[in-house]
């Protein structure tokens, strides 16, 4: 007989995105304290959305960059 394809169990896939959530919450607070953003917000944001924030955070740190050493200012790394 065929065997049938068994789905993950429901609350193990919760306590990955828990997970998944808690971990982004931690990093986007310790990265924006860094940078001098407001780091209770993103912890907020990043326990919220998890990844999905990232694209938004790193516009949001190379502005606040740009507004720290002028726009018209060259910065590389190395």
């Amino acid at each position: 007989m065929r065997e049938q394809f068994s789905y993950p169990i429901p609350g193990v896939m919760m306590l990955l995105a828990i997970l998944v959530s808690v971990i982004s919450a931690v990093f986007y607070y310790v990265e924006a304290f860094r940078t001098g953003l407001s780091a209770k917000q993103w912890g907020l944001a990043g326990l919220l959305f998890g990844p999905l924030v990232f694209p938004l955070f790193s516009v949001k740190k190379q502005m606040a960059l740009r507004k720290a050493r002028g726009f018209d200012s060259a910065y590389l790394r190395a």
